[in-house]
């Protein structure tokens, strides 16, 4: 089973900005020592607690300082960008680092209405438009256009040796269905959806035609957080629980509590409920119980790779729980 990582850059309480995206570079790292498959930094605009608006910054400055993991973005939100300037963006970093480079889509805002309208003009018509902005993009990958366009004219130079692999992140049928359309692989973000992707993984292989992959290829991204015990793995993954509470009501703009912070902040009835509901969509425990849950979630829904979101508190922690995943199960 191929193991992934996906970092959102997450900003501790009394760590600044620099510190967490520093510790982003030290995570890709780590991750290529221990044999995961790939590293995707995520896009997100003015939202506290999270580092990085522009992976495209962030992955020279990772690229640089790694040798070999495959680097890319988690995702790029294409309604806020032309597919032109994406394309050139991602084929000079597959020109910087070849063989190295994934483009992942998503098509969410990454922000609030007021950073999305800071960011683009006609958010939600660019949303609409998403499958037409997708199709100029893989044509600007693949130097493609149909000749009688007037895309055709021009390249999204430099053209790398080997082209960046384009995925589609998505949480719906579809998403899958687009994906499955356009050739392209697809991760599916269980961490961040209510919804059982059985029905719309096996829609995306029903459909799948070849394109810019020749066969389906999908990952399943969701949230773990492992320690020695399992006592030890909850108590760690309450700061990142009471994090999710805090934005909820507006607060946590300090970043991810502290263990001991987390432990103090009162919870509601309601609030005491959502925490389960998010633990039960979350991989919580010691090695053997996360490798269990994830070997169980491999089978289930047939994935070609687990992609892991792990939001700690400590960045010790946020490594010391990569590392236990990948001694027991790679």
């Amino acid at each position: 089973m191929k193991l992934s990582i996906l970092d959102q850059a997450p900003i501790s309480a009394e760590q600044t900005a620099r510190d967490a995206l520093e510790q982003s570079v030290l995570l890709a790292q780590t991750a290529e020592k221990l044999g995961y498959t790939r590293y995707w930094i995520a896009e997100h605009h003015d939202i506290p607690g999270l580092a990085c608006p522009a992976p495209e910054v962030m992955l020279p400055y990772i690229g640089a300082r790694t040798g070999k993991i495959r680097i890319g973005s988690g995702a790029v939100l294409l309604p806020h960008y032309k597919p032109y300037k994406v394309a050139e963006l991602y084929n000079l970093l597959a020109t910087l680092f070849p063989g190295r480079i994934d483009i992942g889509i998503g098509r969410a805002p990454g922000g609030s209405a007021e950073a999305t309208n800071a960011l683009s003009d006609n958010f939600l018509q660019n949303v609409w438009k998403l499958p037409e902005s997708l199709k100029d993009l893989l044509h600007f990958i693949n130097d493609n256009h149909p000749e009688d366009s007037e895309q055709a004219k021009i390249k999204a130079a430099p053209l790398p040796e080997v082209r960046p692999e384009p995925w589609l992140l998505g949480t719906s049928k579809k998403s899958a269905r687009l994906a499955a359309e356009y050739g392209m692989a697809y991760a599916f973000g269980l961490f961040m959806s209510a919804q059982d992707p059985q029905d719309i993984l096996q829609e995306y292989y029903n459909a799948f035609k070849p394109g810019s992959t020749k066969s389906p290829q999908t990952i399943l991204t969701v949230s773990a957080i492992c320690a020695e015990t399992n006592e030890q793995a909850e108590e760690i993954a309450s700061s990142s629980l009471i994090w999710n509470i805090q934005q909820g009501r507006g607060e946590g703009i300090s970043g991810v509590p502290s263990i001991e912070a987390a432990k103090k902040y009162k919870l509601t009835a309601e609030d005491y409920q959502t925490v389960e509901n998010m633990k039960r969509k979350m991989i919580i425990g010691n090695p053997m119980q996360v490798k269990e849950r994830l070997l169980d979630l491999h089978k289930k829904y047939k994935a070609d790779e687990i992609m892991i979101l792990t939001i700690t508190y400590s960045p010790e922690d946020r490594i010391r729980s990569y590392e236990l995943i990948a001694g027991e199960t790679l």
